[in-house]
Formats: C-alpha cells, structure tokens, sequence
C-alpha cells in the first residue's frame, strides 16, 4: 500500500481519478434531491394522491439501506470496478425506466431499482482506502464527501428549474445522461484498487454479529440514525409543506430545500476544524443538542403561529449544522469500536442510517397527508432529534464505564 494516491485521468492502468470519485460521490447525492420539487406536480400527472409519491423517497432509502449491506462483500470479492460499472448501468436504465412509467405502481419500482446508484458513494471512498492508509486518507475523503454535501444544495434548486421549463421528467432525463457519462467515464479511467480477499460472503457476513453485541456501536449508529432522521423526515415532508401550505414554486421550492445541506456543509467544516481538541463523543453531543434545540424551536414558532418559509427551512439549516457535527464523528466512533472489521462497520452503520430515514421520510408523508400545517412533520422532527440526542448521552455514559 502506497503512502500517496497517484493517478492518471482516463488511464485505467491507474486508481481512478479524483475527478471521478468526486462525480461518482455527487451522481448518489443528486439521485436523493433533484425531483423533490416535482413531487406534487408528478403526484397530478400520474392522477394520483401526493403520499404515493412521496413513498419513492422512502422506498429509495429502503432499497439503499438493503444494498449497502451487501455491497461491501460483494466488491471484495468481484473487484470495486465492475460492481461500479454494473451499478451505473442499471441505474441510467433504471432513469430512463422512470422517465417512462406508464404509472405510478412502474415509476415507483424503477424509482427503487435507481437505489443501485449507492454503489458509487459506498466504493468511492472504499477505492482511497484501497490505496493509501487511513491517515492519509481522510483528506482525500473529505474532498469527495464535500461533493455530497455541495449537490444537495443545487440539486433540488436545479431540479425546480428544470420542472417549471421542461417537466418533471427532465430531472430524469439529467440523470440518465449523468449516468451514462459517468459509466463511460469509469470504463476509460477506474483501475481495479482491490484484491479478492479469499472469504466467500457467508464468511464475510458472519462479522456482523460481532457488531450487534456492542452497546457503544449501537450507540453511535443511533445517534447518527436519530440525530439525521430530522433531515430524512424533511425530505419526506418539505415538498409537501413548500407547495401545499406556503404555495411556493417548484423553482422558489428548489431555492429554499438546500437549506440543511448548506448546514451540514459547515457543520462538516466544523468538525474537521475541532474534532481532535474536542473530541469525537463531546462533538457528537454538541451536534445532536444543536439539532434538537433547532428543531424545538421551529416547532414553537409554528405552534404560535409565527410560522413562515424562512422559519421552517432556515432551522433546518441548523439541523443541518447539528448533522454535520454528529454524523462524521458518529462515523468515525463507529470505526473505533472493531477496528478489525471497520468496513463491515461502515456498511452496516450506514445502512441503520438510511434505515431510519427510509421509515422518517416515509411517515412524514403520511402525517402530512390532506393537512395544512407543518406540525406533523415537526413533531417528527423533535422525536428524531431528541432520541439521538439521548444516544449521545449513551455513547457517553457508556465510554466513561469501560474507560474507553
């Protein structure tokens, strides 16, 4: 293993480059956000109610939850770059399947099958630690999660836009030609950075059970499961609350949902700047207190009646702060409780994430159904915060008992 990560652009004799993984790590984040806008307008073309929609975001969490279990195995064993390649292919036909749904029953399986894409956030930063060890690593990490954080902000303003111009189907349309680029893309550039590690996957899986015995690793995944479910449940809730009760535009829409990723961006730079002097389970805290609070808050002003679009999404951009300090600290405490076994850690750590978020954004619809207020998804908000809140004090109790 080499001490610096050298590669060529187009050279497939070479790890990919970061221009890549960057690509690939945005293409999974815009995935998540760009059709958000569109929700209530493909609701009324497919002549149907806005939950039924709304399930393609928690159905996509759902299957992206399922996938990243088992994609980590998989990729030891066939190599990080055909799973890549097959993962981009299936998810630019999964697009084009969407775009041409002939209702909403087809549109919501494609939406599923579109989950594929995961592969691309999961084995790009599983190709840098293929290469360079983990000290040397984290920088070079940071540049392709800071891609994550920037496209969520853009992404459902440029999907807005693309929806008050040319339809709902043109925030497809983008991702099946992103798609179908980045595929070229890995085919010229991405060489194979992993060799077989000679388990099959019953041995591969049979790490997770060592995980489940761990308090403080269920400690860590609830923090970060509970603490991010405010943002999942805004997902589920926000186009609904923006065009439902405060009437707003697809494109006005789009303009205000990059609110938390603006939030998590900083919140990110936040714990990059700190976590060493701070410490991982003090920032963990300090982050879902600061998320909770926020959501407490944007809770009383609605409940008062002082509500307004600037209220309710700049909180979020708080939440988004509080998320950016507990999630990567989470993480990386995640890491620390097995070493040995640090990726199945990742995988499976991640995948109660999004788990969670599947299930939050999934009944932030359902409250929201039929009503006129906010209230609902708040209250979820509160609940979410709040109990990860409580696992940070866990995570805290808990080291303080082994001296950890």
């Amino acid at each position: 293993m080499n001490n610096t990560y050298t590669s060529r652009f187009l050279d497939k004799t070479t790890p990919p480059h970061i221009i890549a993984l960057i690509a690939l790590a945005g293409l999974s984040a815009l995935s998540m956000s760009i059709f958000l806008p569109s929700l209530p307008n493909m609701a009324a073309y497919f002549e149907t109610d806005y939950w039924v929609l709304q399930m393609s975001v928690a159905a996509y969490f759902a299957m992206n939850a399922i996938l990243q279990i088992i994609i980590g195995p998989i990729s030891d064993n066939l190599g990080r770059r055909p799973v890549i390649l097959w993962g981009l292919a299936l998810f630019t036909l999964a697009s084009l399947g969407c775009i041409y749904a002939p209702s909403a029953t087809v549109f919501l399986l494609f939406r599923m099958c579109q989950a594929i894409i995961v592969t691309a956030m999961v084995l790009s930063r599983a190709i840098i630690r293929d290469v360079i060890p983990a000290e040397q690593a984290a920088s070079m990490i940071g540049y392709v999660t800071m891609g994550m954080a920037v496209v969520p902000m853009i992404g459902p303003m440029i999907g807005g836009v693309l929806d008050e111009t040319f339809g709902w189907q043109a925030s497809f349309w983008l991702m099946a030609i992103f798609g179908g680029v980045l595929f070229w893309v890995c085919l010229r550039d991405q060489g194979e950075t992993k060799r077989a590690t000679g388990e099959t996957l019953r041995q591969q899986f049979g790490h997770y059970p060592e995980l489940f015995s761990s308090q403080r690793f269920w400690g860590y995944s609830l923090a970060s499961g509970l603490t991010s479910g405010a943002f999942f449940a805004y997902l589920g809730g926000a186009p609904y609350v923006g065009t439902e009760i405060f009437a707003l535009s697809p494109s006005v829409l789009g303009f205000y949902f990059g609110a938390p990723a603006l939030g998590y961006f900083m919140g990110n730079f936040v714990s990059g700047r700190y976590s060493t002097r701070i410490g991982i389970n003090n920032m963990v805290l300090y982050g879902a207190i600061i998320a909770t609070a926020s959501a407490c808050l944007s809770l009383l002003i609605f409940g008062i009646g002082f509500g307004t679009p600037a209220s309710f999404f700049g909180f979020m951009t708080l939440v988004g702060i509080g998320n950016g300090m507990t999630i990567p600290n989470a993480t990386s405490g995640m890491l620390s409780v097995r070493p040995h076994i640090a990726g199945t850690a990742s995988c499976l750590g991640g995948a109660l994430m999004i788990g969670f978020g599947a299930i939050l954004s999934a009944l932030a619809g359902i409250v929201l159904a039929g009503g006129n207020s906010a209230l609902p998804v708040l209250w979820l908000m509160v609940a979410s915060t709040a109990g990860g809140l409580f696992a940070a004090l866990w995570v805290i109790r808990r080291a303080k008992v082994i001296g950890a």
